[in-house]
This record gives structure tokens, C-alpha cells and sequence, in this order.
């Protein structure tokens, strides 16, 4: 899939999880997906877990997260 259509699977309602990005309005927040990937588990790990997801929503969310910090200068404090 395009990475353009990729983005059309986030979300961004005031009515669903405060208004955070999630995957196609089912209440999965992106910030939640991305904590699953970033602490080991595999996108198949991540699907097993949530099965009315599919590999494009995860792909989607690395996509939007890429997107995020490819637009703005983030400062680490890595002492």
C-alpha cells in the first residue's frame, strides 16, 4: 500500500480517545500501537494481540510517526 494511503487508516475525532490520532476511529491510538513496536513486539505480535487490526494500520502508524518527526526538530535529553 502508498504511503499516502496508508494515512487515510488514522483517525483524528474530539469524540474517540480525546481527540488522539487511532486507527481507523476504533479506539486503538496510534501512541499506544507505537509503545507495543518500540517495547519488542513484532507487528505480528501486535495483530495476534488485536485482531481486528491489520498490517496496514501498524505500517500506518510508523508512517504517521515518521511523518511527525520528519516536520519537526526534537530535542533528546539523553543524559
Amino acid at each position: 500500500m502508498a504511503r499516502e494511503d496508508l494515512l487515510s487508516r488514522i483517525t483524528v475525532d474530539p469524540e474517540v480517545c480525546h481527540g488522539k490520532p487511532c486507527v481507523r476511529g476504533l479506539r486503538y491510538p496510534v501512541e499506544t500501537i507505537l509503545e507495543y513496536i518500540a517495547g519488542g513486539d513484532s507487528i505480528d505480535a501486535v495483530l495476534a494481540e488485536f485482531p481486528d487490526l491489520e498490517r496496514d494500520d501498524i505500517l500506518a502508524c510508523i508512517e504517521v510517526s515518521r511523518r511527525m518527526l520528519a516536520s519537526k526538530s526534537v530535542s533528546l535529553n539523553l543524559e
